[in-house]
């Protein structure tokens, strides 16, 4: 084949590319949510005289386009692959992965968010509490400390976190529980640790508070696969983790009621395995304030849990110790609120926060 037969087959390539590309651009389906990434897609931006004047429509168009790209995500997953299996990249999109488990790297260290977060903290004590009040404070590491020192990526001083945090919320005692953490007690694609492999975790936190857990529980394992958020940010073609939960008698007795939607759920709401999110079986995700009653307590004892999503899978196991525990997500209500729904007097409080949440205090209302 002569030069000038190549250059007119490469040409007709490329205008069938170019041709077939848009062609699918514009009659293809155009999804508004995009389940792998769990967040809404960019709508088409209207063509008006003034977003165009004022450059918004070139700049929204952009993101659109970039959502409903053709089979956008079999090649987000070429990308990803690409990236590490050819071009030796550590990670993508901050994410990198080691031994299968998929973690973000959490890195540097950012002081004014822990000073803002104690701060908040300290808002609680001083308008609420009294000195008939116990005040704790337990930090959850994130998965990366468990995997960045092996894998070369950076992390964080976790240790240091750790001190730092509990001088800034001197106020409260202090209460570690990562060294009873490993990466096995998180799932592989997901932010959270398991469930059933943190009831020493649980444990340690009543002993410290001064209850104790009388639970025998038994394990149920679901049929769904959970990919969890991580996978679908990463686009790698990693396998499923498994979802389990454990029940017993406390738990099985127990009623959970719904502050801010006004109804009382399940402690597990199996349906939402299937959902958006899985991990939101759990007490129906992160709502801003839940209470747990518990019928059959040896005890009259009250604890008011601040926290974030990872709580929502460890407060059913701390519910044998305590007659009733309110769950509140200052994320999602103000503070200065607080007084209007839960009952301060004679119980203890727990600040339980992931490191991934105290790096970013700016989402604490």
């Amino acid at each position: 084949m002569n030069l000038k037969k190549k250059n007119m087959v490469v040409c007709i390539l490329f205008a069938v590319l170019l041709f077939g590309g848009f062609f699918l651009c514009l009659f293809l389906p155009k999804p508004a949510y995009s389940k792998s990434e769990r967040r809404g897609l960019m709508a088409m931006p209207r063509l008006t005289a003034e977003n165009v004047w004022s450059g918004r429509f070139m700049a929204d168009f952009e993101s659109y386009a970039a959502d409903a790209f053709p089979f956008r995500d079999s090649f987000r997953s070429l990308k990803a692959l690409t990236a590490g299996g050819i071009f030796f990249r550590q990670d993508n999109n901050g994410l990198y992965v080691r031994d299968d488990f998929i973690s973000t790297v959490e890195y540097p260290l950012n002081e004014e968010s822990l000073d803002y977060a104690a701060e908040r903290f300290r808002f609680i004590c001083e308008k609420y509490l009294t000195d008939q009040n116990k005040v704790f404070l337990s930090v959850i590491p994130d998965k990366n400390c468990f995997l960045a020192e092996e894998s070369g990526h950076l992390s964080l001083d976790y240790e240091d976190f750790e001190k730092k945090m509990a001088e800034k919320a001197d106020f409260a005692e202090y209460i570690s529980v990562s060294d009873l953490l490993e990466k096995e007690d998180y799932y592989r694609t997901d932010t959270h640790w398991r469930q059933e492999r943190i009831g020493d975790v649980a444990d340690r936190l009543a002993q410290a508070m001064g209850t104790r857990l009388t639970e025998e529980y038994e394990l149920h394992t679901l049929t769904e696969e959970f990919y969890g958020v991580y996978h679908g940010q990463a686009a790698l073609p990693l396998a499923p983790d498994s979802l389990q939960y454990m029940t017993g008698e406390g738990i099985d007795s127990c009623t959970v009621y719904d502050w801010q939607n006004g109804r009382e759920i399940p402690v597990y709401d199996v349906s939402q395995a299937g959902g958006r999110d899985p991990y939101e079986m759990f007490l129906s995700g992160s709502l801003s304030l839940l209470t747990i009653e518990n019928p059959e307590a040896f005890t009259d004892k009250k604890l008011v849990l601040f926290r974030d999503s990872f709580g929502s899978s460890i407060a059913p196991l701390l519910i044998s110790g305590y007659a009733k525990i309110t769950l509140a997500d200052i994320r999602y209500i103000r503070p200065e609120h607080l007084g209007q729904f839960v009952d301060f007097s004679d119980c203890d409080v727990l600040f339980l926060y992931s490191t991934l949440v105290l790096n970013h205090s700016e989402t604490i209302k």
